[in-house]
């Protein structure tokens, strides 16, 4: 976007703005399990102490993801109406109000730990181990947020690929301090935080410069209209954030749903869920990249080139993740096979590799359509949409399919549930774009 000119090719602009977050967020996922595996092998308790900060971290990773959301739809805005240096204000209020927001939360769960560890059933004899792993955990999720508040304003003016080069190089970075750091210092679970800590420490004192150098954040706030600029930051944050916790409240539902049919159904759809997250890692990338593209052409008022910009973007979702579903059918059963030895969960996990994947297409636009929303300043219609997918779309025909079918038709309602969510968020946006060309 920021050599590319109003005339240049959409399919190559969303192109050259995707592939780097393509890269950048299978890196993240890689790191994040083999963090997990190296933990792992301390044995169960520093797993299971692992295992109680993440309902934290996702209440921490909703807050700078709301922010980050905010912080591309509004900055790009503004770089697309030519106001180059109200931009860069918004660039180091965005970073200071995250900086801010993420420590007050860091410190609360700190002073609350106690109760938090309580209400979520720990056992005591985790507790000193919980407690001596907090600190360093809490630090390493204050400078996450932080690296992702500096790749929020790299995306914003439109470069995607220092953002996807340093997630690439965080992440490895941090597999290589792993093993150092837990087994040869023998900090053990401190360990792998710490390591954390380093690896995006390193990537903080990489970026921030950069984005200085380049004039992309400024701090003489008190040149800013502080109240209407907060105001429009917390317009899209604040249902962004909540947007982002329901997907971790209806998986607790869904969970409870398959905990019916004994535990190779719950492993089985672990499994499955673990096979989705990298089955949908393309519109993860496309979620990243089109805001910023989104955010200008609306700032210049290009409604038209918005919609030639979803459509081509919605064709190759349907076309990209009919493939993926497809070939997870075809491979259903050596797929199965390969990732478990136990029978009972293979014929299940067989079973929804046969139904679910084949949904990804619904579940693929949905995504896309809050993000979309979300960069056309529709904030409240893309918590509409999430909201809507999970409990009118997905979770009832969950329901209702195991009602009628037992597992296999609670995996059959899932598939009916996430093509129903695609079609609904669809016809969302169309009716959200037609309101903003009429205000015009």
């Amino acid at each position: 976007m920021t050599n590319a000119t109003p005339q240049a090719s959409l399919p190559r602009q969303l192109f050259t703005m995707t592939w780097p977050m393509l890269f950048g967020v299978l890196s993240l996922m890689t790191f994040q399990l083999v963090d997990s595996a190296f933990i792992g092998q301390l044995g169960r308790d520093p797993l299971a102490a692992l295992g109680f900060t993440l309902p934290m971290q996702q209440l921490i990773i909703g807050l700078q993801v709301g922010l980050g959301i905010a912080t591309t739809a509004i900055i790009s805005r503004t770089l697309g109406a030519g106001d180059q240096l109200r931009a860069e204000r918004l660039g180091g209020l965005v970073v200071t109000v995250g900086a801010t927001l993420v420590i007050i939360l860091c410190i609360a769960l700190w002073l609350l730990q106690t109760q938090i560890m309580a209400g979520l059933g720990a056992e005591q004899s985790l507790l000193p181990l919980i407690r001596s792993y907090w600190i360093p955990w809490l630090l390493s999720a204050w400078t996450g947020a932080m690296l992702y508040f500096g790749y929020s304003v790299c995306r914003s003016h439109g470069d995607t690929k220092l953002p996807g080069y340093m997630m690439v190089a965080t992440s490895v970075a941090n597999i290589a301090l792993d093993p150092l750091y837990i087994f040869v210092f023998g900090w053990g679970l401190q360990g792998a935080a710490l390591a954390t800590v380093t690896a995006f420490g390193i990537g903080c004192l990489f970026i921030y410069p950069k984005l200085l150098r380049s004039g992309w954040i400024r701090f003489d706030l008190s040149q800013l209209a502080l109240g209407k600029a907060l105001k429009q930051l917390n317009g899209i944050m604040a249902p962004a954030m909540v947007s982002q916790l329901m997907p971790p409240a209806s998986a607790m539902f869904a969970t409870a749903m398959v905990a019916g049919f004994g535990s190779a159904a719950v492993a089985a759809w672990g499994l499955g869920t673990r096979l989705e997250f990298f089955s949908i890692v393309v519109v993860l990338a496309l979620t990243m990249s089109m805001p910023p593209m989104i955010g200008r052409m609306l700032g210049a008022g290009e409604l038209a080139r918005i919609r030639v910009l979803v459509r081509l973007a919605v064709r190759f979702v349907v076309v990209w993740q009919l493939a993926i579903g497809l070939i997870w059918l075809l491979a259903s059963g050596v797929v199965s096979e390969l990732f478990t030895s136990d029978r009972a969960v293979s014929d299940v996990l067989g079973s929804y590799l046969v139904r679910v994947p084949l949904s990804y297409t619904g579940l693929g636009i949905c995504m896309l359509m809050v993000s979309v929303c979300n960069a056309l300043g529709l904030a409240m219609r893309a918590l509409l949409v999430s909201v809507l997918r999970l409990f009118l779309c997905f979770l009832p025909l969950l329901w209702l399919g195991s009602q009628l079918g037992g597992i296999n038709g609670l995996m059959s309602g899932a598939l009916v549930g996430n093509l129903m969510a695609g079609v609904m968020a669809y016809l969302f946006y169309r009716q959200g774009i037609r309101k903003l060309a009429l205000q015009d």
